[in-house]
This record gives structure tokens, sequence and C-alpha cells, in this order.
């Protein structure tokens, strides 16, 4: 990874795709890379003011394991996706931003009305321009 660091578009907000924005978040923090999430899609739900308390959607396709690997992470007491997101801020270059346009389609009007985990409400092409010469994943 270049000097972009790793760079994860986030467009499901369904429980089984934000574990892993969790845990590659929190991994990419502790060995030093730094870390860009832009929201949008159906994850703009999850990120808006008390969202997180509400994502425990699993996408339809995977509806039937859900319960096995919840309990799983639940018997390890493993951290929760958003757990990990605000651990990776603490600890590294971490910043989580809402796509404008999307915020625009769901008459959000303001950062004051995301969760405070995200840090602000840019466009696509500022996003696309700090992750130039990094990795970029969706999810």
């Amino acid at each position: 990874m270049e000097n972009g660091g790793l760079n994860i578009i986030m467009f499901s907000g369904t429980a089984d795709k934000l574990i892993p924005l969790g845990v590659l978040t929190q991994t990419a923090a502790n060995m030093g890379v730094p870390v860009r999430i832009f929201i949008t899609g159906w994850a703009m739900t999850v990120f808006k003011k008390d969202g997180p308390k509400n994502a425990n959607r699993v996408s339809k396709e995977f509806e039937d394991m859900a319960p096995v690997l919840m309990k799983g992470l639940q018997d390890m007491k493993a951290p929760s996706w958003y757990e990990m997101i605000q651990s990776a801020k603490e600890i590294g270059d971490v910043k989580v931003y809402a796509c404008s346009l999307m915020s625009e389609a769901l008459k959000i009007k303001s950062k004051a009305e995301m969760d405070p985990i995200v840090d602000d409400i840019i466009g696509a092409a500022s996003f696309m321009q700090m992750s130039a010469g990094g990795q970029v994943i969706f999810i």
C-alpha cells in the first residue's frame, strides 16, 4: 500500500459486512496504515445518529448462518464492528466520511445528524483524491 493507505468504500449496511469493515480497519490501524472509510448507499442508515444500535440485519443469502456466527462472536467476547472502528480511530490515522450525494438523498442536512464516529460529509471526488495511490476495497 503506497502513501494512500487503505481506503474502504462501505456500501452495505448489514452486520455480515460491517464486521469485516471493523476487522480490516482495526488491523490496518494497528499496523500503522492510514484508513479512510467512505460511507455510501445502504450503509448510510447505519452511520446516522443512533444507527449503530440498529445494525443487526444480515444479508438474505446468509441469514441461516447468522445465528451461529453471532453466537460465536458473543462467546469469544469479540468487540462489535463499531467498537473496532472506535478503537482504530484512537490508535491510528482513521477517518470516516459520509457521502454527500447520499446524505442529500436521505435528507441529512449536516454532520450533526450522523453518528459521532463520522468525521465529515464529503463528495466522491474528494474521497477519490485522498485515496489516490492506496488500496481501495468495496464492501
